[in-house]
């Protein structure tokens, strides 16, 4: 049995809040080059060159990649193994994010759902819990922004519709979107599971990094063909037109009732950002 005191989740959130904030996925960059190199249209090459270049500014000057800086999502994975001593997990989480948000001069966007009122310190967090197999303890930062978040769906899909009612789904809540997301978009996408279920797997599809494909091959076939028939929209970066509108695809899948189909499609913008660290 291995002890691990939570002040070390406390400092491990705000490092990665801290980094999160200020640069995007390196997956991401390398897939916004290799969009700019593919793109014919001027206009969107000029954009996404000009995205590139905030993205390297932001890192060097450790200044915000981008004004949202979300609201934040910790995936937290804790080895059976583990003992815990100290604060609660959520309240280490917290603290760890309140300090980053402070010290980083990040933008607090958390507020009460109806009064409106900002909590001063973008706490809470939204924590999934998951225990797993050792003695450690993975912890994932993503700070999601609403602009993105705003756009995603959720569909409870009839069996029959199938694979070809999976893409429908998320083509169509792509086009829906149009430019409000600032593609090219990463698209997050949950298959079975239940109602709530399918909206988290469609989250951490999103951890992936870009340009890879599920294990799966039937999986990978709708995560292929689903990104072709999104660029065939010609949305284009930032809305302007041209051949890139997504960076990819990604779909994570999971055992459902026979009656139903669950497709939750989690669209991220083109600030992909995620931190990963284990204790």
């Amino acid at each position: 049995m291995r002890m691990i005191d939570t002040k070390q989740i406390e400092e491990c959130v705000c490092r990665l809040a801290r980094k999160a904030c200020v640069r995007p996925t390196p997956s991401c960059l390398a897939a916004l080059n290799e969009a700019a190199r593919a793109e014919s249209s001027p206009t969107c090459a000029f954009a996404l060159k000009t995205l590139i270049k905030n993205a390297d500014t932001a890192k060097k000057e450790e200044m915000p990649v981008c004004q949202d800086t979300g609201m934040s999502v910790v995936l937290i994975e804790i080895g059976q193994g583990v003992a815990l001593s100290g604060l609660p997990v959520a309240d280490a989480v917290n603290e760890g994010v309140r300090r980053a948000y402070a010290d980083g001069c990040f933008r607090k966007s958390v507020c009460d759902p109806l009064t409106r009122v900002n909590t001063g310190d973008n706490t809470p967090a939204v924590i999934h819990y998951e225990i797993t197999e050792g003695e450690n303890i993975k912890v994932t930062f993503i700070p999601k922004g609403f602009g993105s978040e705003n756009m995603s769906r959720i569909y409870m899909l009839k069996p029959g519709n199938g694979a070809e009612g999976i893409i429908e789904c998320i083509v169509g809540a792509v086009r829906d979107a149009g430019s409000r997301p600032c593609p090219p978009v990463y698209v997050g996408v949950g298959i079975g599971g239940t109602f709530e279920s399918c909206a988290l797997l469609a989250k951490k599809a999103l951890v992936r990094p870009v340009g890879t494909n599920n294990a799966r091959s039937d999986v990978a076939a709708i995560e292929k063909e689903a990104l072709k028939r999104i660029n065939d929209l010609h949305i284009g970066c930032q809305g302007f037109g041209g051949d890139v509108t997504s960076l990819g695809v990604a779909c994570e899948i999971s055992p459902t009732h026979i009656a139903g189909l669950p497709v939750a499609v989690n669209i991220q913008c083109n600030c992909i950002r995620c931190e990963t660290e284990v204790l």
